[in-house]
């Protein structure tokens, strides 16, 4: 009998056959973002131009944190928090970034709305041209459908869809949610996850109890 051989976290293209599709943790550099391992975009253009197409206006301190066994669908962005303009005045131009005399009032960019971080959890899944507002946090299983707009925190395996995304369902009953919670199955040893695949996927909450290492 074969050994059970976990995929490669460390492969930028785990589908050698499909280029779109790129491991995130292995692709990015910056270090104002944490991808988890396997979590993957897809993207027929250029995915590997993830960082700079499809995480934008990311100037710091805030982080992108991505966890582990996510899956995001071409298109899908983060918009940081360096998008945000002053709100508190009659216009909301950043005349100092423009240059000139406008310069010395850069004072007038500082202490904007800041959020913090967007923090998405383990096993998400984003449909196709997702967008995610600065500072959200997304549970864990959670279900982002295509075209949402996400402008506030979606709870854990909940299912949000529209502009701006409201919560359909949820796709377990709390108990059962707090139970997938407690086994946490995407911090199992890879080994054991390459061990119950098919309960990971298709079994029912009280499989994955019994399979929990």
């Amino acid at each position: 009998m074969n050994p059970l051989v976990p995929a490669d976290p460390a492969v930028l293209h785990p589908m050698p056959e499909q280029p779109r599709v790129v491991l995130l943790r292995p692709l990015v550099k910056s270090p104002l973002i944490e991808a988890g391992e396997y979590s993957y975009y897809d993207d027929p253009d250029d995915p590997t131009a993830f960082e700079t197409r499809n995480v934008l206006y990311h100037y710091g301190p805030e982080k992108l944190v991505i966890g582990r066994f996510c899956a995001l669908g071409t298109g899908v962005r983060f918009i940081m928090n360096g998008a945000n303009h002053r709100m508190d005045g009659p216009s909301t131009f950043p005349f100092p970034t423009m240059g000139g005399s406008w310069a010395h009032h850069f004072d007038l960019l500082t202490g904007l709305p800041n959020r913090g971080d967007t923090v998405v959890g383990n096993d998400v899944w984003f449909g196709y041209g997702a967008t995610v507002m600065p500072g959200v946090r997304i549970g864990h299983g959670a279900i982002i459908g295509a075209g949402s707009v996400v402008t506030s925190d979606v709870p854990d395996y909940g299912i949000v869809g529209g502009n701006p995304a409201r919560l359909i369902r949820t796709r377990y009953g709390a108990e059962d949610v707090a139970r997938l919670l407690a086994v946490a199955w995407w911090d199992w040893p890879v080994e054991h996850i390459t061990a119950h695949v098919r309960t990971i996927m298709s079994g029912s909450v009280a499989d994955l109890e019994a399979a929990a290492p």
